[in-house]
């Protein structure tokens, strides 16, 4: 039989861990097991609809008992990630109950599905600001602590919708393909002050893919096999990067799909063409562009890519 480990070889023993969006799904499972491997956890989530409408203390309070049951240390927060005043308080109540921060997940998100050009201000506002300004707003706050002990891990939620493509989630992709972006960017500014930042793409059944229509026998079978890919699957790897197991790696894209870990590519170039005496519109149509078609992407989505049963 197994044995547990000693409490000291605990992931995130004695490490302070915020968790945005997890009063439910990934967000919840991730702060259970970061509790589980030793961590206090602030539990944030401002308990609105998938579409981000009303609010509900609810959620939070229950992870928080749930880990407080399974003898771990946890507060619940609910606040919204797009208003700044509220990360900024996240931040503080982190300080306050427990003395310290060592890691935050960006994981808060909510759905306005729809196809372009029926899109919304609204609609896209709306998404944007949760995703991509609350991921800023809770990192930002969190920054100004990480850079003055000299060491924190940010871990952020992408999607593939924005990392390849998908339909009716222009606003949705557009916020999680500037989250890699902000991502990389975090890495890259705070890396002097041992400052780690990666994203985490993840497949799993939630509410928020609960909104999938399932009008005929293929889209039925389709979300009969997401719902194999549970939230649990993904909370170990984003435990692993807020420890300091994870130290050396920053600045990455990861996928996770039920049991397979994937490393995402990041935009560089693949094929170059040149003209000595420069380009006019003639000679791109006449040799520029024929030169670069066969490298062309198609109009994959995720699906397309991952066309394979999640193992």
């Amino acid at each position: 039989m197994a044995t547990t480990p000693p409490t000291n070889t605990r992931t995130l023993h004695e490490k302070v861990v915020i968790v945005t969006g997890a009063g439910r799904g990934i967000g919840a499972e991730i702060a259970k097991l970061a509790a589980g491997h030793g961590a206090a956890v602030v539990v944030n989530d401002l308990g609105g609809a998938a579409d981000g409408e009303g609010a509900d203390q609810t959620p939070a309070q229950r992870v928080v008992d749930e880990i407080k049951e399974s003898g771990g240390r946890a507060v619940a927060n609910y606040g919204s990630v797009a208003s700044s005043a509220d990360a900024q308080a996240m931040i503080d109540q982190a300080l306050d109950e427990f003395g310290q921060l060592d890691a935050v997940v960006n994981n808060a998100g909510i759905l306005r599905d729809v196809i372009f050009h029926k899109m919304t201000e609204d609609d896209w506002d709306a998404v944007i600001s949760v995703h991509l300004k609350g991921s800023f707003n809770v990192a930002s706050a969190a920054a100004k602590i990480f850079r003055k002990q000299v060491g924190g891990s940010m871990v952020h939620m992408t999607s593939t919708s924005g990392l390849i493509g998908n339909f009716g989630q222009a606003n949705y992709a557009a916020a999680k393909l500037g989250i890699a972006g902000l991502s990389k960017s975090i890495a890259l500014d705070m890396s002097r002050f041992e400052v780690r930042s990666n994203c985490i793409s993840p497949f799993a059944w939630s509410r928020l893919i609960g909104t999938i229509p399932t009008d005929d026998p293929e889209q039925e079978a389709r979300v009969a096999k997401i719902k194999e890919m549970t939230p649990g699957h993904i909370a170990p790897l984003a435990v692993y990067l807020c420890g300091d197991a994870s130290k050396k790696v920053t600045g990455q894209i990861f996928a996770v799909r039920k049991n397979e870990i994937f490393l995402m590519s990041q935009s560089r170039p693949i094929r170059s063409v040149h003209r000595g005496e420069g380009w006019t519109p003639e000679t791109l149509a006449e040799h520029g562009m024929p030169a670069l078609a066969g490298s062309f992407y198609e109009l994959d989505r995720s699906a397309d890519v991952f066309s394979w049963d999640a193992v």
